[in-house]
């Protein structure tokens, strides 16, 4: 069943090695790659898709490519399509982790990635320009859109995401000219997966306080699987809230794990910088700071740290995405939830406009930076020019000429 899904599997590992710029940058790579090139959802199903992977917890663009996917074939191909996805930055960022290590290298040499940043702008205003032209059909929608963007803007807190969406759903629930379909068949809800998500947050916390207390041999081993479970369980906002948590973490209560002597504070902000010019999502860092927390134990154990960080970040947000997205296509076809979609679409425009902003603010003004945006925008919107094809235009670019 799997072998008709061989082209798509390839588009999304090539997708895995051009999608930069964190989850801003990849909804208008998705938009490009899934929406308008192989047509495997709609404009209107990317941004659903999107709005509701905002509302949980973990890495919002890794849930949306993987509820592509789910959509397409079902669980199996979802966690293939999650590998193929996570594991192209998850290996760069262990592979750093040795690097900087051994090497003592502070500076990583960023000119091959002199345009990614401003390129990543250009991806996102696309996304947002696109996504108008089905969203925002009347006033009140270009009102919800524009309180989404301001308050994107004014209120720099990862909560203000779930607030904004569930603030328009309920503006946008006052029309009563939207009438959804009836659900013929209701999605079967498979409990497992909030029960396992459940038993492994109960059993990792157990074990990582019984290695504190009986001060096992490799107890950080058992600290950074509980650390790391319990970001990808409770950190909202994606890849840019993350960085907070973990300085919180391992500098602000070193007592509670004992891992400030093994992971810096530099260690951690030499990652998050690193991971920036990476392709792939920004929680990836996590292998980064796991391989980092285990190398003073050899090779071995450095490779380990970097494969447990991966899977404890990654796993609780996929184990509840697969038990809650039944749960909101059932939902989604009562005429509350229905009618809210429209103003949840529309607070996500403004969201992602917002964004691009953001990330805009961040780059050092250049006119060249200036620049890039509006050829990338251009590209991406007047002609069928490939997004690979742009993002290695600009890599080349970049290194020919710093």
């Amino acid at each position: 069943m799997l072998l008709r899904h061989i082209p798509f599997l390839k588009t999304v590992f090539i997708y895995s090695f051009t999608a930069f710029g964190g989850p801003q940058g990849h909804i208008g790579m998705m938009m490009k790659t899934f929406v308008q090139k192989r047509k495997d959802v709609t404009e209107d199903e990317l941004l659903e898709l999107n709005a509701f992977c905002q509302m949980l917890p973990g890495p919002s663009s890794t849930q949306t490519v993987t509820l592509i996917a789910l959509k397409r074939g079902g669980i199996p191909l979802a966690l293939i399509t999650l590998l193929l996805w996570v594991m192209p930055a998850a290996i760069i960022m262990g592979a750093f982790s040795f690097l900087v290590h051994y090497f003592d290298t502070r500076d990583i040499q960023t000119n091959l990635f002199a345009y990614i940043r401003p390129m990543s702008v250009g991806f996102v205003c696309y996304a947002a320009a696109k996504m108008m032209q089905t969203s925002i059909t009347h006033f009140a929608t270009w009102c919800i859109m524009a309180g989404g963007l301001i308050a994107t803007l004014a209120i720099r807190s990862p909560w203000v995401f779930p607030a904004i969406l569930v603030l328009s759903g309920t503006i946008s629930n006052f029309s009563n000219k939207r009438i959804p379909d009836p659900l013929v068949k209701p999605k079967p809800i498979n409990w497992i997966n909030l029960w396992v998500f459940a038993v492994i947050f109960i059993i990792a916390g157990v074990l990582s306080s019984l290695a504190n207390a009986g001060k096992w041999e490799h107890k950080l081993v058992f600290n950074l699987f509980e650390n790391f479970y319990r970001f990808g369980s409770i950190v909202f906002g994606g890849g840019q809230a993350l960085l907070p948590m973990m300085l919180y973490q391992f500098v602000n209560m070193p007592h509670h794990n004992g891992l400030l002597a093994i992971v810096r504070p530099q260690d951690m902000l030499t990652g998050y910088g690193i991971v920036q010019a990476v392709p792939g999502p920004v929680f990836s860092v996590c292998s980064f700071i796991g391989g980092m927390a285990l190398s003073n134990y050899g090779p071995s154990w450095q490779v380990l740290g970097c494969i447990t960080t991966t899977i404890a970040v990654f796993l609780p947000s996929t184990l509840l995405l697969f038990f809650f997205f039944p749960i909101y296509e059932n939902l989604k076809h009562h005429v509350i939830i229905f009618r809210a979609l429209e103003g949840i679409n529309a607070a996500v425009v403004g969201i992602i406009w917002a964004s691009g902003l953001v990330l805009f603010q961040s780059i050092p003004f250049e006119w060249s930076n200036l620049v890039v945006v509006i050829i990338t925008f251009s590209l991406l919107y007047h002609t069928k020019i490939p997004s690979p094809l742009i993002v290695v235009a600009w890599l080349l670019l970049g290194w020919s000429t710093h």
